[in-house]
């Protein structure tokens, strides 16, 4: 490859990234559609205005709405360490919601790259590794827990008779009429994780002694249903299941002395 055959496709890249930006007028701003695409293969629109002769960049509040409304809250500690990290790396900031930036006009280009760069990052939060989403839902079980009165010790191991230890997620202290209660959340259950975490609440039972032990399980449904055989077989094992979108009413067993 040579620089001239280099410098041919950097030429073709811009001249289709002009091609493919659109302008409409709004009252007071205009909206530059980009070629760039969210999550939901939905073209990014910023959106352009004069304040005071400097140039205003915003989302208009679309990015971090859009993860609201995806059942992605920002509303612990950790997730807005993580949205705070994103944004300052490209020089961007959240006001009202906003994804903002404000520039003079030599700087317009660069400026304007770094928030489409932000808002495809942010975007990003949504579909993190397996785990970052676990512990995220881990968080919002937690919350929800203290929100009740109900204070959860985290990553607890408890012996079983078989000779091994069992981490679970949670373990709460015994409340009224009920023993000690350990919690699993479950960001994806399947029939493996449902044998799995029901082969640990028997196993330590076994040890402990019938009647001894309650074990709930929180499951994340926000990606769709939950399979009804799968919360059965917890079920046939004494684990109470928490479909997460009905936690205020399923969860009641276990806030309730």
């Amino acid at each position: 490859m040579t620089t001239i055959e280099c410098k041919q496709l950097v030429n073709a890249y811009l001249s289709w990234l002009k091609e493919e930006l659109r302008i409409g007028q709004l009252e007071s701003s205009c909206v530059i559609s980009t070629p760039f695409l969210d999550r939901h293969n939905d073209e990014i629109e910023i959106y352009v205005e004069k304040r005071g002769g400097v140039i205003w960049l915003t989302d208009d509040g679309y990015t971090l709405n859009d993860l609201r409304h995806s059942s992605l809250l920002l509303d612990t500690e950790k997730r807005e360490r993580h949205l705070k990290a994103i944004l300052h790396g490209f020089g961007v900031r959240s006001e009202n919601d906003e994804l903002c930036v404000s520039t003079m006009p030599k700087d317009f280009p660069q400026r304007k790259h770094n928030l489409i760069q932000a808002i495809m990052a942010v975007n990003d939060m949504f579909v993190m590794g397996e785990e970052s989403v676990l512990q995220l839902f881990k968080e919002d079980v937690e919350k929800f827990l203290r929100a009740k009165d109900v204070a959860p010790f985290r990553d607890v191991k408890l012996a079983g008779y078989s000779g091994f230890d069992h981490k679970f997620d949670f373990a709460i202290p015994p409340r009224g009429n009920k023993p000690e209660g350990v919690i699993q959340a479950i960001n994806q259950l399947t029939k493996d994780r449902a044998a799995s975490l029901a082969f640990m609440v028997s196993d330590v039972e076994r040890e402990r002694g019938k009647g001894n032990l309650s074990a709930y399980a929180f499951i994340n449904d926000s990606d769709g249903s939950v399979n009804a055989e799968h919360l059965s077989a917890l079920s046939l094992y004494g684990i109470l299941p928490i479909v997460w979108s009905k936690r205020e009413a399923e969860a009641s067993i276990l806030i309730n002395n």
